[in-house]
C-alpha cells in the first residue's frame, strides 16, 4: 500500500475543501462516488487509508465494509459522518471499520493515523496573543483502543462522539481498564490534538501541594516558594487536562475546583490576580462516586459538572473474546521490541487466558504477556510461561525445562515445582530485560529507559548496583 495515496468515498462538496491540505503534506488524494470507482481506485494506487461517507446516493457502505474484511491486504476503511450515532457507529465497527468520526474531517484527525513515515502538513502561524502559551508537543500517533465486545464498542462509540467537543468526561472503571488510555484517546481526537495534555494523580499528593500543582504559587506564598510557579491548569491552556483519581481530592479543594469549571478562571496561591484559561477537564475515579456524593466525601455540585458525559469503562473479565485478542496485540508489540520471533499461544494457554478472572484488568494482562514472552525462549508460550502459581507446572513442564537449559549447557533445574518456580527470580528476570534493552539500543541510556518505561535515573542506579556485583556494564 501506498502511505502517500487516501481515498475518500464521498460527494466531491464534501471532501475537496480537505484536498489542498493534503497536497501541501505530499498526499495525494483520490475521489470516487460509486463501488466500481472506488474498487478500481484500490485496485491501481493501492491507498494506505479509505474514507466513507455512507449517506452517499446509491453506495452501500455496509456491503463495502463487508467486502474489505473478507479481501487480504485491502486498505483500513473510516467512516465519517455529519450525524450519527452509538448504534450505528457500534455497527459499522463491528463490519470492521477502523474508525467511525463526526465531520468535518480536519487534517490534525486525519495525520494522527496515517502510517508513521507520512509527512507532516507545515502549521499555520499562531496569531499573537498577549499571554502566550507554552509550546506543546506533537502528538506522536493515534491512541488505539483494542477490542470488539460490544460493551467495550459502546463506550468508543460514545467517546468518538463527544471528542471533539469541550464537555467535561467523568471516566469510571476498575483499576487496570484503561481510564488514562481513554483519556488520551479524547484529546487525540479532538480539535484541541496540537495543544497540551497535562495529567495529574489527585491521589498522589496532600491537600497543600495538590493545590499548588493544579494552580500555581506566587513568589513568598509559602516556605519554600521562592520562585513564581504555573500550576497544571495554566500548563494545559487550550488543551486538556485529566484529573486522575478525582475522588481522592480533599473537600476543600473541590470548592476550588468548581470554580474553575464553572467560570474557567482560578487564583494562584498566594496571588491577588485572576487568571483565566481554556481547558477541557477529563476526570478518572475506580471509586463508586455517588456513593462518596451520598456519604458526604464528594461535593455534589462538582458530580454534576464532572458527569457531563460519563464514561463506564467495562472490566477485562467482561469482555469475552477481547482478552485473547489483547494478549495477541501485546504479544506482538513484546516480542517486536525485544527482537524475538513471532509467538504463538497453545490451546491450554488459550484456556487459562480465556478462564482467568483479571483482578488487575488489561494492566495486567499486558505485564503477564511481557513475562510471557520472555520466558518462552523460541515459543510456543504455555501456562507455565505466565508464573501465576504451582499448578502451572505439569511434569512435561518439567521436563522442557530441563531440556532447554540443558541445550543450553547450562546446570539441571531443580525437580520439584516450587524449586522451578525460583528458576529466574524477579530481579534476574528484571536485569536481562535491563541488558536487552541496552543491547538493543546499542548502549543509549535514554532510549533504553524509554523501551522499559522507566527514567534514566533508574535505570542508572540500576546499573550501577550490576557494577557493584562484578558486572561490565
Amino acid at each position: 500500500m501506498s502511505a502517500k495515496t487516501l481515498l475518500f468515498i464521498a460527494e466531491p462538496q464534501s471532501v475537496t475543501s480537505i484536498f489542498p491540505t493534503l497536497q501541501e503534506a505530499g498526499l495525494q488524494a483520490g475521489l470516487a462516488d460509486n463501488l466500481n470507482g472506488a474498487l478500481g481506485f484500490i485496485k491501481k494506487s493501492k491507498p494506505c487509508l479509505v474514507f466513507c461517507r455512507p449517506s452517499l446516493q446509491g453506495f452501500d457502505a455496509k456491503a463495502f465494509l463487508k467486502r474489505a474484511d473478507e479481501t487480504e491486504g485491502f486498505p483500513p476503511v473510516v467512516i465519517f459522518t455529519g450525524s450519527g450515532s452509538a448504534e450505528q457507529a457500534t455497527e459499522f465497527l463491528q463490519l470492521g471499520a477502523r474508525d467511525y468520526w463526526i465531520e468535518p474531517l480536519i487534517w490534525d484527525k486525519i495525520r494522527l493515523i496515517l502510517p508513521g513515515d507520512a509527512p507532516e502538513a507545515e502549521p499555520e502561524p499562531e496569531p499573537e496573543s498577549v499571554s502566550p502559551r507554552p509550546a506543546a508537543p506533537q502528538p506522536s500517533g493515534r491512541f488505539q483502543i483494542i477490542g470488539r465486545h460490544e460493551a467495550l464498542l459502546r463506550v468508543l462509540a460514545l467517546a468518538r462522539q463527544v471528542a471533539g467537543s469541550k464537555a467535561t468526561v467523568l471516566i469510571s472503571g476498575e483499576s487496570g481498564t484503561g481510564k488514562e488510555m481513554f483519556a488520551r484517546y479524547l484529546h487525540h481526537n479532538s480539535d484541541r490534538a496540537d495543544r497540551p495534555f497535562v495529567a495529574i494523580n489527585c491521589a498522589a499528593l496532600p491537600e497543600h501541594l495538590l493545590e499548588s500543582e493544579l494552580f500555581g504559587h506566587e513568589k513568598g506564598a509559602f516556605t519554600g516558594a521562592i520562585n513564581r510557579k504555573l500550576g497544571k491548569f495554566e500548563l494545559a491552556d487550550g488543551g486538556t487536562i485529566l484529573l486522575d483519581e478525582i475522588s481522592e481530592m480533599d473537600l476543600g479543594l473541590q470548592a476550588k475546583l468548581l470554580r474553575v469549571l464553572q467560570e474557567s478562571e482560578f487564583d494562584r496561591v498566594g496571588g491577588v490576580e485572576t487568571v483565566t484559561i481554556d481547558v477541557r477537564v477529563l476526570a478518572t475515579t475506580n471509586r463508586d462516586i455517588e456513593k462518596s456524593v451520598r456519604e458526604g466525601k464528594f461535593r455534589q455540585d462538582l458530580f454534576y459538572r464532572l458527569n457531563v458525559i460519563p464514561l463506564a469503562l467495562p472490566a477485562l473479565k467482561d469482555r469475552g473474546d477481547d482478552v485473547l485478542l489483547l494478549a495477541e496485540f501485546f504479544t506482538g508489540k513484546f516480542t517486536a521490541a525485544y527482537g524475538l520471533a513471532p509467538l504463538a499461544f497453545t490451546d491450554e494457554a488459550r484456556k487459562w487466558l480465556a478462564e482467568y478472572e483479571w483482578p488487575g484488568n488489561v494492566r495486567e494482562l499486558q505485564n503477564l504477556m511481557e513475562r510471557a514472552v520472555l520466558l518462552a525462549g523460541k515459543g510456543p508460550i504455555r501456562p507455565r510461561h505466565f508464573l501465576m502459581g504451582d499448578e502451572q507446572w505439569t511434569p512435561d513442564d518439567l521436563a522442557a525445562v530441563d531440556a532447554d537449559q540443558r541445550a543450553a549447557g547450562e546446570a539441571a533445574p531443580p525437580s520439584t515445582p516450587d524449586e522451578a518456580l525460583s528458576v529466574m527470580p524477579i530481579h534476574e528476570m528484571e536485569k536481562r530485560l535491563i541488558l536487552k534493552s541496552l543491547e538493543e539500543t546499542t548502549g543509549n541510556r535514554t532510549r533504553a529507559a524509554e523501551l522499559l518505561g522507566i527514567s534514566v535515573r533508574t535505570l542508572r542506579n540500576k546499573l550501577n548496583e550490576y557494577k557493584k556485583q562484578g558486572l561490565d556494564v
